[in-house]
C-alpha cells in the first residue's frame, strides 16, 4: 500500500489541487496556451483524471475514461505526489518507466515551465485544506 490509504483520498487531494491550479491564472493561462486535453492514469490507489485545457478554463474531471486525451500520462499514486513536490524529475521518471507517457511528449515538456510554481503551491495547498499527514516530503 502506498501513502494514500483509498482511491476517494487520493482523487480528494489531487483532483482538489488541480482545481486549486486551474483556479490559479499565472498557471492556469500557460496550460490553457497548451489546448492539451490530459488523462492521467494512476495506481496504489486507482484513480483517472482528465485534465483539459482545450477550452476557456481549465476543466478538471475525475472519473472520466471516455474525452479522447491528446496525451496520457500513467504512475503510481506515490510518484505523482512526489513529483508535484517537485521531487521527481520528469525526463528521468519517463526514462525509468516509473512514468509512462503517451502522447507528443516535447509539448508535455513545454508544460514544465508552466507548472513550476505549482510545486511550491501543493504543499501549501496540503497543509491548507487539513492534509497534514500527506506533507511528507
Amino acid at each position: 500500500m502506498g501513502i494514500f490509504e483509498s482511491s476517494q483520498k487520493f482523487e480528494e487531494i489531487l483532483g482538489g489541487f488541480f482545481r486549486h491550479v486551474s483556479d490559479t491564472p499565472s498557471v492556469a493561462n500557460k496550460l490553457l496556451a497548451s489546448k492539451l486535453i490530459i488523462r492521467f492514469t494512476y495506481t496504489d490507489p486507482d484513480v483517472v483524471i482528465v485534465v483539459d485545457c482545450s477550452g476557456d478554463k481549465v476543466g478538471v474531471r475525475p472519473g472520466d475514461t471516455d474525452t479522447k486525451a491528446e496525451v496520457n500520462m500513467s504512475m503510481s499514486a506515490d510518484i505523482a505526489h512526489k513529483f508535484w513536490f517537485g521531487k521527481v524529475n520528469l525526463l528521468a521518471a519517463l526514462t525509468r518507466r516509473q512514468m509512462v507517457a503517451k502522447g507528443p511528449i516535447p509539448k508535455i515538456l513545454k508544460l514544465l515551465p508552466a507548472i513550476k510554481p505549482a510545486y511550491t503551491m501543493y504543499p501549501k495547498y496540503l497543509e491548507d485544506n487539513g492534509y497534514n499527514k500527506y506533507n511528507i516530503y
